[in-house]
């Protein structure tokens, strides 16, 4: 069994075909209903009553994800823990998430669904419809549904138009679905008399009908009467409106109402702030870029600015830093007002010592004093206050990427101090932890781990739900060599927080660092079903299973990570080693040239490919990898012991004792094998 792929252009038309492959929840997707996870929020209200009654622990498992960016599943399964971040005024605000975030707490939810779908042993089938107009999110998160999700069990019907699929969705249709194309049941008509209940008919659908008289009708209609309807309908909705609402239907409405200007515009600035809260960041792009289109910029510059900012902000995480950079231009070029370009200055600085590539930290500090300086102009004190030294941080991440680590510490501790001084202790709380984490880490990497490790466990304190400050602690516990502590910090972090696949890598490699392979095989096991392309966690686990004998397994997986990074060294070595296990000398000792190509100082490759040639038959060649690799690498009594073994083969005793006795005069020496391996050569200088 596979999951279907239903096109058709009339919905109508694609849910006929969907009900003959037995009943199902049937979700609409379509953005202009409830924006981002519009047709998921009606998959979850739809499951979760039944599994919060009988599997609660499972519901607990995934609580952070179904309710971030649904809050209105709290309804149903009670509100859940909050971050600092969500806790003061959106003005306030300093840290911001954006599509990495959202792809997590997608697999969070997927992970929910087939979950659910195995207890509950009976078929689900899930018909999401108008994917072709659905939000990036919930294009995503069908992706990977389609992707994870077992057909026996949680069955995929995926129904809408051919054109307006993502790269990502259209990619997993193709891959995991079998496609149903269905004819079209009827073909436009011009509206008839009564064309206004057809009209009023397109508007109550909040614009998703795709019936050819209601369509044609609204477009025949007079634009007084389509303002009227809109104005109406976002009327109604607004009473009560929860997020999806306020980042769809209601925004839609205001948008093509009486007022775009004035109502339309408040409706996108409450959408954008919403939707840049969460992380929505195709979203954000969006709300913006038809804010601006609705905004006069020389009477409401504030608004136009927020339209502007936001959405350049949320086009780095979805690495489109240029884009940024050209909304960021515009501003500078329309306005000469003081924080339009402090803010754009900050926003240009990140973008050349964070996301450019290449990387271009002294344009980057060109730019970051700028706005340090603007800032430091500004009229309001307590403004000024906050904005020195919000900028001051930017300017301290900068320094620490032009490795000043102490001038970064210095700028910090200085705007934690003046912040502490000037503001009440409820004031820029987030910013307050912000800088605390940057001053923490700074300390982590000035090799102050005491003192890191007591200012990560303050951060927990204060904001026990932002799990990174576990995994930063747990980081300084594994540098200490208290694995117990760490993995206790990691297994924190994961029972509150959604599946960052680096999380449950560091704790697969922690665990594997502890000798529990079977638990660290399972983490790995999980970040590789989120994301199989993960080449670190496709290594870590080929290196498990080589270790563990299984040959097969590990190439694998190794075969798996070169199809993603050919020239990856170390996947390279471990192909390389699998084959010398096998005994296959020329493979191996090919592999392991090409590592060496790839990263020649590589120890490892440097190492096994001396084994390879010692076994092809060429010492000389071994000696030389192994020169190289202690010279690397220091003295090592194992690789000493293989360098007499080359040059004995190669018919120098001399030097085959002299790395015998230095291997023999260091700890750890296999002196079983070297002993004899010195006298024979002994003998040899002896004439014996």
């Amino acid at each position: 069994m596979r999951h279907l792929w239903i096109v058709g252009d009339r919905r109508a038309d694609r849910l006929r075909a969907a009900a003959e492959y037995g009943p199902g929840i049937v979700a609409g997707c379509h953005r202009r209903l409830r924006g981002p996870y519009t047709g998921i929020d009606t998959v979850l209200h739809a499951v979760l009553p039944k599994a919060f009654a009988r599997w609660p622990e499972l519901v607990e498992r995934h609580r952070i994800a179904l309710l971030y960016g649904i809050p209105e599943l709290a309804e149903v399964i009670g509100a859940g823990p909050r971050q600092l971040a969500f806790t003061g005024p959106f003005e306030q605000r300093t840290r911001f998430y954006g599509a990495q975030m959202i792809r997590c707490m997608n697999q969070g939810i997927v992970t929910f669904l087939t979950e659910y779908a195995r207890v509950a042993q009976a078929p689900l089938v899930v018909v999401f419809d108008d994917l072709h107009a659905a939000e990036e999110t919930t294009q995503e998160l069908v992706a990977l549904l389609l992707r994870r999700g077992d057909p026996e069990a949680l069955r995929v019907v995926a129904g809408g138009r051919r054109d307006g699929l993502g790269g990502q969705l259209s990619t997993a249709l193709t891959r995991y679905a079998d496609m149903i194309a269905v004819p079209s049941s009827a073909s436009p008509v011009k509206p008839a008399d009564g064309g206004d209940a057809l009209v009023r008919a397109f508007v109550v659908a909040d614009g998703v009908s795709d019936d050819p008289a209601e369509i044609a009708a609204y477009e025949a209609a007079d634009a007084g009467l389509r303002r009227e309807l809109h104005d109406r309908r976002a009327a109604e909705l607004a009473p009560g409106a929860g997020y999806g609402l306020r980042m769809g239907a209601i925004p839609y409405h205001f948008e093509r109402g009486g007022d775009p200007g004035g109502r339309g515009r408040e409706a996108l600035a409450d959408a954008l702030r919403l939707s840049a809260e969460i992380g929505f960041s195709a979203a954000t792009v969006d709300f913006g870029l038809r804010g601006r289109e609705v905004t006069d910029p020389d009477a409401c510059p504030d608004d136009f600015r927020l339209f502007t900012s936001l959405a350049a902000n949320a086009l780095v995480p979805l690495d489109r830093p240029d884009e940024a950079y050209a909304l960021y231009m515009d501003l500078r070029t329309r306005y000469t007002d003081a924080r339009a370009h402090m803010i754009t200055s900050y926003g240009i600085a990140m973008l050349y010592t964070r996301f450019f590539t290449p990387r271009d930290h002294e344009t980057a500090l060109a730019w970051q004093n700028n706005a340090v300086a603007i800032s430091a102009l500004l009229p309001d004190p307590r403004e000024r206050t906050t904005r020195q030294v919000f900028n001051d941080n930017a300017l301290a991440l900068i320094e620490m990427h032009r490795g000043n680590l102490d001038r970064g510490l210095e700028l910090i501790e200085a705007g934690i101090t003046r912040l502490d001084q000037e503001l009440t202790p409820d004031d820029w709380v987030v910013h307050r932890s912000q800088l605390l984490y940057n001053k923490t880490r700074l300390l982590a990497a000035l090799g102050r781990h005491e003192e890191a490790y007591e200012g990560f466990t303050k951060l927990i304190e204060m904001d026990p739900y932002y799990t990174d400050y576990l995994s930063e602690r747990a980081r300084i516990s594994r540098r200490r060599g208290d694995l117990e502590a760490a993995l206790d910090d990691y297994d924190r972090a994961v029972a509150m927080a959604p599946p960052y696949p680096e999380l449950y890598y560091n704790r697969g490699t922690c665990r594997a660092e502890a000798g529990d392979v079977a638990e660290a095989l399972a983490d790995f096991g999980y970040v590789l079903e989120m994301e199989p392309d993960d080449v670190p966690t496709l290594f870590r686990r080929a290196e498990l299973l080589f270790d563990a004998g299984d040959l097969m397994a590990a190439e694998a997986d190794v075969t798996a990570g070169l199809a993603v990074r050919p020239g990856d060294a170390e996947l390279l070595c471990l192909q390389g080693m699998i084959a010398l296990e096998r005994g296959e000398a020329e493979r191996a000792a090919d592999r392991l040239d090409a590592a060496l190509v790839a990263a020649p100082d590589y120890a490892a490759a440097l190492v096994n490919r001396a084994v390879a040639r010692f076994g092809l038959g060429h010492p000389d060649g071994a000696v030389d990898d192994l020169t190289r690799a202690l010279e690397l690498l220091g003295d090592d009594p194992d690789l000493l012991l293989n360098r007499g073994l080359a040059h004995e083969a190669a018919g120098r005793p001399r030097q085959a004792v002299d790395d015998f006795d230095a291997a023999l005069s260091l700890p750890g020496a296999d002196t079983a094998e070297l002993e004899p391996a010195r006298e024979r050569c002994g003998k040899l200088l002896a004439g014996v």
